[in-house]
């Protein structure tokens, strides 16, 4: 038991000696480093749109329509509902009404993180689709928020900052999601132009497919792809990059995009550790992340309402923060100067408290050996398939 656990933790452990790391280093340069650097918020940038795209790419699309209602309300109710039942903690832990701000930014499930952990977990095939639409369209949504009520929220802080300050503005989102619309346009016709495939005679198909218009094809698909991100690293295109990937699928990109995440996803711990280095304040913090975490645990029960059980629960249980809350801390901090001070620790709360719920839920699939049969009866039956892990891919 307890080497499954220290296994089951090997996430955990990886994130805090990178954040512990990254925030020792800092503190002893005394600089920021990347965060310093222009480049610091393109490279947040791009890690967010590689885990959208291959979140969404990874989703079983006829299971998503199985539970379209039920996705609909998790990324547009779901995220409000949040932020609301966030809003009082973070009221009387912070003390400022402008900050009240970071109830939105911590509202969304991280997609980097869903898709680090999504091949580990338990639940159903269903379960882990809801889970990753989840989390990939509720991002968008949380930025829409924040644009629209940062220059209310900077209203209220006592210096009068100028709304300026802030780089995300209404009009800029506005003009952003026509960007969006752009994109999924060009990756469509690029991919119905492009797609492997695509021009086979009957019976020729296989030698088509293994020639050379077949690997032009290909070639001609992951140069796209690149673009897609490119575009949406640059412009903050996320919501494109997030629909390109429901229909932008290669079977070349299985395992690259598998390591892809896994890389994307520790640097962005690194980026988050560098951010610490002016400090932090754990009380506010630490409340924040617990609010946000009990907050998914009432909306993801009550949204999941049709789901079994076991991934009921686990949705409930399933609030992660990552790369996302750093992207809107990063945004926030010129004009809400105590914004990641804030905001990383209750990061950190937020996955330790996953951990650990996680772990204890998990413990309950498998009933122990003296809870099953009598005596003279198998101590260990051999589990229903549907209790197989599978790969994402």
């Amino acid at each position: 038991m307890v080497a499954r656990t220290l296994r089951a933790a090997y996430h955990l452990w990886i994130m805090l000696a990178v954040l512990g790391s990254c925030w020792a280093l800092s503190a002893a340069t005394g600089t920021g480093l990347l965060t310093d650097s222009a480049a610091y918020p393109v490279l947040v940038s791009l890690l967010l749109a590689v885990g959208l795209y291959g979140s969404t790419s990874g989703i079983d699309l006829a299971e998503a329509r199985g539970d379209l209602r039920t996705l609909l309300l998790a990324v547009t109710v779901g995220v409000l509902a949040k932020a609301a039942l966030i809003v009082p903690v973070l009221w009387l832990a912070v003390g400022e009404p402008a900050y009240l701000i970071l109830a939105v930014a911590v509202a969304q499930i991280d997609p980097l993180s869903v898709a680090a952990l999504r091949s580990r977990s338990g639940m159903s095939e269903r379960g882990k689709t809801v889970l990753s639409v989840w989390s990939s369209f509720d991002d968008p949504v949380t930025v829409l928020l924040t644009a629209y009520l940062a220059p209310v929220a900077l209203s209220a802080l006592d210096d009068g900052t100028d709304a300026s300050a802030l780089p995300v503005t209404p009009d800029a989102y506005a003009l952003t999601m026509l960007g969006n619309v752009a994109l999924v346009v060009v990756a469509a016709l690029a991919w119905y132009a492009l797609r492997p495939g695509r021009g086979a005679a009957a019976g020729s198909g296989a030698a088509v497919r293994s020639g050379w218009r077949g690997v032009l094809r290909t070639a001609g698909c992951l140069l796209v792809l690149a673009g897609v991100l490119a575009a949406a690293t640059a412009y903050g295109l996320m919501l494109g990059v997030a629909v390109v990937g429901l229909f932008y699928r290669s079977p070349v990109l299985v395992p690259v995009l598998g390591r892809a995440l896994t890389t994307a996803y520790y640097l962005a711990l690194v980026a988050l550790g560098l951010l610490l280095v002016d400090g932090v304040e754990p009380g506010p913090g630490i409340a924040l992340g617990a609010a946000a975490f009990t907050a998914q645990m009432i909306v993801g029960w009550l949204i999941a309402r049709n789901l079994d059980r076991y991934d009921r629960v686990s949705l409930a249980l399933g609030q992660q923060n990552g790369v996302t809350a750093v992207v809107l801390a990063l945004s926030l901090q010129p004009a809400f100067p105590r914004t990641v001070a804030i905001v990383a620790p209750a990061v950190v709360t937020v996955n330790v408290l996953h951990f650990v719920t996680n772990e204890l839920w998990g413990r309950r699939r498998q009933p122990l050996p003296d809870e099953s049969a009598p005596t003279d009866q198998p101590r260990c039956p051999p589990p229903p398939s549907s209790w197989v892990i599978k790969s994402p891919g």
